[in-house]
């Protein structure tokens, strides 16, 4: 808490010499780090597909006989709507927007893959390397890191019976060092990401609420009605967290998905049907063809670096910096799932799910841009994000593709009202982990805690916003990712040394042998008594140590 209200009270007494200081430091990161982000997302995605393929698939997460809590569609709603919720709704138009243009108006290239493959005309060809773009910074790479972290807290947390937090990850390397001061720096760490990460998204979302307002009521959109929407959401998030996983949190999101499909249902039947599905299968099969050389491509001249630092290295700090959030959080509703299946449900359903929204959204707005009556990238898309409104764009395309005013009001008033929603699960979400971690995993936190940190996470994103808006969120969310990146590769050679070691493993094709009994631990006993080897102990072997 020290460490946050140290930040906020440097922004908010100096906001100049505040959003100076994030850029410059920005800038550092994305000089000299920007081919360890890089690496570092693609050997975490490396390691995802290995265990999903591997022997040690077949492993429970939680005791051999536990079996999972939620259903697979509750499963399934809950870890979209805390992963991507208001941010694809942010970027779904705007990004592949900015990718298609070729007016290099921000000083740098629109896109320099595009351009690697000779796709420089405003046409179909350079629309599709633009949807491919936008699938690899919302794809496999970016939800391998949330597989990897939740993996590692459901893991350690559940099978090992160790506390649910980032530092129990770090057991096979440090053993009990982890409940002294290099257990608490890591947690400290991954809170100081969480926050960040989560002040990203809310900053995002009330951007794009005030555009929606706007267009919905006349309100100005600027930042007296963001601050207000921030404080009115942290308050309904937080009776949110209040109420728990299992009633506020999983209602709320099985109702982002019951919202989604309307509006994904307006973008698809309202829109070019054929064009569409045929767009998304081109525009799919691309990025799988091309998916290894983006995700190792480095920039080496000037204007791809600038380009890389303002949207992939600012993804890839953004997920980093949101993976303890977002990996708790599916921790916490994945218990009883083996290993094969916690992989394949996280890391390729919502990758599709993105995929599909992404197209249906951006590829609308591409549609018009290139069968735009006045010509090609006439259609006013562009110009709106050439200009700097991102977050108007989705609301500019809904309102280009009906004559009907009454329909396309609805439909932006559904978009409002599906951020709102996805504000409210996104911040909830945020603050029950938050409050997880420092209570060292517990699984019913206390209500207080919720209650000050919900409140916390509404100033920090209020904080950046005054700050300097998108610039000073994208510049904190990869300033924390640094320090949580070394920490989640750590991590993850903790899991694949621990997961070595493993009797449950089975190899594809054998058949399981029967585990070994096992004696619970004595009541009362503390956590930290049940180390890696706790569940492989005889009763011998116990009684001697005691």
């Amino acid at each position: 808490m020290c460490m946050v209200l140290a930040f906020l009270l440097f922004t908010v007494l100096d906001v100049e010499l505040a959003s100076a200081v994030y850029q410059t430091v920005r800038r550092q990161i994305e000089s000299f780090f920007s081919w360890y982000y890089i690496l570092a997302v693609c050997c975490i995605l490396f390691v995802c597909v290995y265990l999903a393929a591997s022997r040690f698939g077949s492993i429970r997460l939680g005791n051999d006989d536990a079996r999972p809590e939620f259903s697979t569609f509750s499963w399934l709603a809950m870890l979209f709507s805390a992963g991507v919720g208001i941010g694809i709704l942010f970027f779904s138009i705007s990004e592949p927007m900015s990718y298609f243009d070729n007016s290099a108006a921000s000083g740098h290239p629109n896109n320099p893959h595009a351009d690697h493959a000779g796709a420089y005309d405003l046409d179909e060809r350079r629309a599709a390397h633009a949807l491919q773009v936008t699938y690899y910074h919302w794809g496999l790479h970016a939800w391998a890191v949330y597989v990897m972290a939740g993996l590692c807290l459901a893991y350690f947390g559940y099978r090992k019976k160790l506390p649910l937090t980032l530092r129990s990850a770090l057991h096979p390397v440090i053993g009990d060092r982890i409940y002294g001061p290099i257990g608490h720096s890591v947690d400290l760490l991954a809170l100081f990401g969480a926050v960040f990460g989560v002040a990203t998204s809310l900053g995002l979302g009330v951007k794009q609420m005030g555009a929606g307002l706007a267009v919905l009521f006349g309100i100005d959109p600027g930042i007296v009605t963001q601050l207000t929407l921030i404080a009115v959401i942290c308050a309904v998030a937080t009776l949110s967290a209040v109420s728990g996983i299992g009633r506020g949190i999983r209602v709320i999101s099985e109702w982002n998905i019951y919202f989604t499909v309307v509006l994904l249902a307006f973008f698809l039947f309202f829109g070019p049907f054929e064009w569409l599905m045929s767009f998304f299968a081109t525009s799919v099969g691309g990025y799988l063809w091309n998916m290894v050389p983006m995700g190792f491509w480095t920039a080496a001249e000037p204007g791809g670096v600038a380009w890389q630092g303002s949207w992939t290295i600012f993804y890839w700090g953004w997920w980093i910096a949101w993976a303890p959030f977002v990996g708790m959080f599916i921790a916490r509703i994945s218990r009883g799932r083996t290993i094969r299946e916690f992989i394949l449900g996280t890391l390729f359903a919502p990758t599709l799910i993105a995929m599909f929204w992404i197209c249906m959204l951006g590829g609308n707005a591409l549609y018009m841009e290139l069968r735009a009556e006045g010509g090609v990238g006439t259609a006013g898309l562009i110009e709106l994000v050439r200009g700097g409104q991102l977050e108007a764009a989705l609301y500019g395309t809904i309102e280009r593709m009906t004559d009907i005013s009454t329909l396309a009001w609805l439909v932006s008033a559904l978009a409002t009202v599906l951020l709102a929603t996805w504000f409210i699960t996104s911040a909830d979400s945020g603050t029950l982990v938050i409050v997880t971690m420092l209570s060292l995993g517990s699984d019913h936190p206390p209500q207080r805690f919720r209650v000050i940190w919900g409140a916390t996470e509404g100033l920090v994103a209020a904080a950046l916003l005054v700050a300097g808006g998108l610039l000073a969120l994208q510049a904190a969310s990869i300033v924390a990712a640094l320090p949580v990146s070394v920490v989640m590769l750590v991590m993850t050679f903790g899991l694949l040394k621990s997961l070595s070691q493993d009797s449950a493993a089975v190899t594809p094709g054998e058949r399981p042998v029967a585990p070994p009994r096992t004696v619970p631990a004595t009541a009362g006993a503390p956590r930290r008594g049940l180390g890696l080897g706790a569940a492989k102990a005889s009763p011998e072997a116990l009684n001697t140590r005691s």
